[in-house]
């Protein structure tokens, strides 16, 4: 939550429904996109491995992913969000993304 971010105030109970049916909503939308963001991720794990492979270096790349966690680690902080947890997400991302490539070399190359 962004710090100029205040908590509503509701005038009643109804208001408050509302505001929550909406905002579930709205997250359920956003999962949506992120699953689809995820998806379209993972399937440039094709391409990086067959540019990896013609390239003749490994999976792992620790300054590529160095460079990932910098990165994220700061938009972290300037968004207010928890560092571990952003942290934890991309490693979760990054581990999909080379056990995908993984599978590729085992089935392509």
């Amino acid at each position: 939550m962004k710090s100029n971010d205040r908590l509503k105030s509701f005038e009643n109970k109804e208001e408050a429904e509302i505001l929550l049916k909406e905002s579930r909503k709205r997250i359920d939308e956003i999962d949506n996109a992120l699953f689809d963001l995820i998806s379209e991720r993972t399937s440039l794990a094709r391409d990086i491995a067959s540019s990896k492979h013609y390239l003749d270096i490994p999976i792992y790349d620790k300054s590529r992913e160095d460079a990932i966690h910098e990165k994220i680690e700061r938009m972290a902080k300037e968004n207010n969000l928890d560092v571990d947890i952003i942290d934890q997400i991309v490693n979760m991302l990054t581990i999909l993304s080379k056990n995908v490539q993984e599978q590729i070399y085992k089935e392509e190359f």
